[in-house]
């Protein structure tokens, strides 16, 4: 059995170092869509996803801007998935075609299930953050 203290002081460690790591790969992410067709939606997506990251570093968890940012992203998801080209068109018309065979989305398909993808990873911090916070002020 793991003593609180210690079992806390892991969670507090692992809640660092995973927002840490994703401060700077969300950062990173927003640096790299310079060249994507649609900068003015992906830069604030990131750098949003970025902003409660730092913030969860600082442990600082306001409910609101999780709110509003799992909100958006979600809907944002599942117009990617179900659009005509998108992620379920992917799947099931283009027979998963290779993603990441070049870095240029020479296919609406690959481009919109690439963003749906970069939307689940987002969604999945968020989920973490959320859960950890919910859990200590539980």
């Amino acid at each position: 059995m793991i003593a609180p203290i210690t079992y806390f002081y892991t969670m507090e460690s692992f809640r660092k170092i995973f927002n840490g790591t994703m401060l700077v790969l969300f950062i990173l992410f927003a640096a790299l869509q310079y060249n994507d067709p649609d900068p003015q939606v992906w830069v604030p997506i990131y750098l949003s996803a970025a902003w409660l990251c730092y913030q969860a570093i600082r442990n600082v968890y306001i409910g609101w801007q999780y709110s509003l940012c799992t909100a958006v992203y979600l809907a944002y998801a599942a117009f990617l998935f179900f659009t005509t080209d998108g992620a379920l068109s992917w799947v099931t018309v283009h027979g998963e075609e290779n993603l990441v065979q070049t870095m240029k989305a020479t296919k609406p398909w690959i481009e919109q299930t690439r963003e749906f993808g970069g939307l689940l990873i987002l969604l999945i911090a968020l989920g973490i953050n959320w859960f950890y916070f919910r859990r200590k002020k539980g």
